[in-house]
């Protein structure tokens, strides 16, 4: 059986929009949209332990990247990749390459070495499928974690010499996270401190 991917909601359905009309209508709006190939899509809501686990893995970020040249973000940074259109925006990426622009919108960044994405059960097979498929298309990329926010769950991609992406998954709370590009590890535990699984932490 084909596994059924849930992709963001259609925002806007009578016509094709062009860039410049998305990033115009993102000034105003209210809610975050992704936008691809004339498509605008509206993006879920956070949960509560989507939020947690947001805080817990850019707080460990922040300080392991700080006096680097290595800057993590949220997902307030609007990211573009050129070569499919794609417009969206990150849990969290890390831009080591300097922060270059969109040649649309000064606002919007290009080229991250690493993406971090916190699953919700609306959207997770998107970020684990299509959406995965997109950001191969960024030259820069070395590094895609995906977090699931339900289950101790945490699916990591790096990039080899030999530009073949390699899986590791960590399904332990024992576990520690390997950022292969970063030179660096979290431990699985500080990513879902304080989350509650059933009434467990």
């Amino acid at each position: 059986m084909d596994e059924i991917v849930n992709e963001p909601a259609v925002a806007y359905q009578k016509r094709h929009y062009t860039i410049e009309e998305y990033l115009e209508m993102e000034k105003t709006s209210t809610v975050k949209h992704e936008y691809y190939q004339g498509e605008i899509f509206a993006m879920s809501g956070a949960t509560f332990n989507h939020n947690l686990i947001f805080s817990n893995v850019f707080g460990q970020l922040f300080f392991k990247l700080k006096g680097s040249k290595c800057i993590p973000f949220g997902s307030d940074m609007r990211m573009n990749i050129p070569g499919n259109t794609l417009f969206t925006y990150p849990d969290i990426s890390i831009y080591c390459n300097g922060l270059m622009h969109s040649d649309f919108d000064e606002d919007t960044s290009i080229l991250p070495t690493v993406i971090v994405e916190i699953l919700s059960p609306s959207t997770k097979n998107y970020d684990r499928n299509k959406k995965f498929n997109l950001y191969k298309d960024i030259p820069s990329l070395k590094e895609y974690i995906m977090i699931d926010s339900e289950s101790i769950d945490v699916q990591s991609y790096h990039i080899n010499e030999e530009r073949n992406w390699l899986l590791t998954e960590y399904k332990a709370i024992t576990d520690t996270l390997i950022f292969v590009s970063m030179g660096f590890d979290m431990a699985i535990s500080d990513i879902y401190n304080h989350i509650l699984f059933n009434d467990r932490i």
